[in-house]
């Protein structure tokens, strides 16, 4: 009954994105073709499907041949138009993931904009020693203004697409028979270890076709790094206790890792790009006095946010450190997916 429902208030909104979807299917909207590879990575469930560390991934395989361009969206920025991004930059100008993939690989070129098109016409423009030799189109699957070269879709392997609503009642941003543009679907946040039939349920679920190339990738958490270079304290991580704090879109698997290494552990969760308030600031302070061993830690993208806060007191910088992650394929590299 609910599922009826659903299809009932939902179908205005499902007819919008199905014609939408047609007429740039029969070229009756353009979508603009460029002279340069673009490798589109997107998703069709919205938030928490790892479309940054995927698209880090891509980026340093990349710069093993050359050049690289990167376009965001740059979500929940103040600035409006085209920016490229510096790495002095801040998160509230440029927004946090494109902060975080220009301070990783600083040697790429990475720009904010709505308008994608521009935004690969401005790299053209590059002089010959910077403009790309390929651009990495982030959250590009719904932007049909701009066709890739190569499409990439991410899927949650737990959350089968076609199992799912759109939103709001659901987490469904377009149509699941959309799957049918990507030439490669990704299914990210595995475990360790999927066998060859556990693989097969999981693509049948989401009826992605044979003709697609498929693979499965999980998620490596590395060692904790200081947000505040200068301030660090690594005793702190040393310590049985930590404070996560987390302004992402699902911040589950973060959790039980901090659960498997810490024997006590308390939460601080925030909206997806929170932009951390004084008042949240003093939340943090209130909760890191009353644990004063405890490590405070939080995700490499929520700490492009938290770098250049000034409220925040010298006791916390010492304490506070990111955990930084990396995306693995579970059955080792696969160049085919490049």
């Amino acid at each position: 009954m609910y599922a009826f429902v659903n299809k009932i208030l939902l179908f205005p909104y499902y007819l919008v994105l199905a014609i939408r979807n047609r007429w740039f299917d029969k070229g009756i909207l353009h979508s603009s073709s460029f002279d340069i590879p673009i490798i589109s990575i997107g998703n069709i469930t919205v938030g928490g499907t790892g479309k940054t560390p995927h698209t880090e991934m891509f980026v340093k395989e990349y710069l093993k041949k050359g050049k690289v361009g990167v376009i965001s969206l740059g979500y929940g920025r103040k600035g409006r138009g085209l920016k490229i991004v510096d790495e002095y930059d801040k998160a509230s100008t440029v927004g946090d993931e494109p902060l975080q993939i220009k301070r990783k690989f600083p040697q790429a070129t990475v720009i904010v904009s709505k308008n994608r098109c521009a935004a690969v016409k401005k790299m053209m423009e590059l002089p010959q020693e910077k403009r790309p030799d390929v651009i990495i189109l982030d959250d590009g699957f719904q932007y049909r203004k701009l066709k890739p070269s190569k499409s990439v879709l991410l899927i949650p392997y737990n959350r089968p697409v076609f199992k799912d609503f759109l939103l709001p009642f659901g987490r469904l941003r377009d149509i699941p028979s959309q799957i049918k543009r990507a030439d490669t679907v990704i299914f990210t946040k595995c475990p360790s270890y999927l066998n060859e039939w556990d693989r097969e349920k999981i693509i049948e679920a989401n009826r992605v076709g044979r003709h697609h190339k498929t693979s499965f990738t999980t998620i490596e958490y590395c060692q904790p790094l200081p947000v505040f270079s200068d301030f660090g304290n690594n005793r702190f991580i040393y310590s049985q206790e930590a404070i996560l704090i987390t302004g992402i879109a699902d911040n589950t698997q973060i959790k039980m890792h901090v659960l498997s290494i810490y024997r006590e552990a308390h939460f601080l969760s925030y909206p997806d790009h929170h932009k951390f308030t004084k008042s949240d600031v003093r939340q943090i302070v209130s909760l890191a006095e009353a644990h004063p061993r405890a490590v405070l830690l939080t995700t490499e993208k929520d700490a492009q946010r938290f770098v250049f806060e000034t409220t925040i007191p010298k006791v916390i910088r010492e304490r506070l450190f990111y955990i930084p992650i990396e995306t693995a394929f579970l059955e080792g590299v696969n160049e085919d997916i490049f």
